[in-house]
């Protein structure tokens, strides 16, 4: 308790007034006499007064000392009282504390004399707005432990990184399982505001035809006015270069596994409508040249072979790029000039402090 009572005193004495206990115990009891003078009987202060300093024996009182000492407990040591006093001395402590903030001034707005009544007011929402979207975050094959791949009914997962990051935008997830019956999936694909692809390694098979047949339906919604958007991470974003390409071998390998990297902006890159318009400035500098973003992928397509593919550069715009480790460029977040379709070879989804005790 004693060394818990030392570390919050240096803790809090920047704060406010400051309180430091020499190692003198005749100091310490004098401040404790100072807080506890009402909350503990007068013996017990006695007795650890006299418990610290050894004063030469008076035989014409020994009789009366005796007695005293008795009255307040024949059993207790000066030992066991410490084990009471800190708890009550912080106790103490903490009111000295609230008391010593309390007296600074803490002014309401109408005591301050501003006369702008428009700040008091909250822009009322809009409701051309869903404050509370709903994403579908579809499924990768496998049990999301052993890396295994398989097409079971029982084996499918959604990394929680994903569904965090969604949610930490204010937006609640469904599952889309991708090997659910047809019928389920694309019920539930009604039922949501948008869907996001996760990252992994699955790039053909069921899963494939799963995501192909989503994003045809996500076209097919915008085409119908109905605002829907899509966000495809790392595998995500190769599966979508397969599938708007229609070019299962376009992509192209680079080293980029569990490594942090600079996001360098394009040229021409216009970022108005884009995921990084709300982006601060000095974030957006810091992103072309500090080491901010992960990557982990061995897969993904450069910018030249981008725009050999014409339909890949009629549907996407190249926002930003990266460099391997081999210095190799790659495309590294892409998004479609008429959809809300946004697809990042990097992840988003993944804190900082994830990979940086690694870095």
């Amino acid at each position: 308790m004693r060394t818990f009572f030392v570390g919050f005193l240096s803790r809090n004495h920047h704060q406010s007034t400051s309180y430091h206990l020499p190692p003198h115990p005749l100091f310490q009891i004098a401040v404790l006499k100072r807080f506890l003078g009402t909350v503990l009987p007068l013996n017990a202060l006695q007795l650890l007064t006299n418990s610290t300093s050894t004063p030469t024996p008076d035989p014409s009182e020994s009789t009366s000392s005796d007695v005293q000492t008795a009255a307040v407990s024949p059993k207790t040591t000066p030992a066991e009282m410490w084990s009471y006093l800190w708890i009550a001395f912080l106790i103490s402590l903490s009111k000295e504390l609230s008391l010593a903030k309390a007296q600074v001034p803490v002014l309401l707005p109408s005591q301050l004399g501003t006369s702008d009544s428009s700040s008091s007011k909250c822009t009322p929402p809009d409701p051309k707005i869903n404050y509370r979207p709903v994403i579908g975050i579809l499924s990768h094959p496998g049990d999301g432990a052993s890396g295994r791949l398989s097409n079971a009914s029982t084996a499918s997962y959604i990394a929680a990184s994903y569904v965090k990051f969604v949610e930490s935008a204010g937006a609640r997830v469904i599952p889309l399982i991708y090997n659910e019956p047809p019928d389920i999936l694309f019920q539930k694909l009604d039922l949501v505001n948008g869907v996001l692809f996760t990252g992994g390694w699955a790039k053909s098979g069921l899963y494939y035809d799963v995501a192909e047949r989503i994003f045809k339906k996500i076209i097919e919604k915008n085409d119908a006015g109905d605002h829907f958007p899509l966000y495809a991470i790392c595998l995500g974003f190769e599966l979508l270069a397969m599938i708007i390409s229609k070019n299962k071998k376009i992509l192209e390998t680079f080293s980029a596994v569990d490594v942090a990297s600079t996001l360098q902006f394009t040229e021409n890159a216009v970022i108005e409508g884009t995921v990084f318009q709300r982006f601060p400035s000095d974030l957006l500098k810091k992103l072309s040249t500090d080491c901010l973003v992960m990557q982990n992928h061995k897969y993904g397509i450069s910018p030249e072979r981008l725009m050999e593919n014409e339909n890949l550069s009629s549907f996407f715009k190249i926002l930003t790029t990266c460099t391997d480790e081999d210095d190799k460029v790659y495309v590294s977040t892409v998004h479609a000039y008429n959809y809300p379709v946004t697809a990042f070879q990097w992840h988003p989804e993944v804190l900082p402090q994830y990979f940086f005790r690694r870095l």
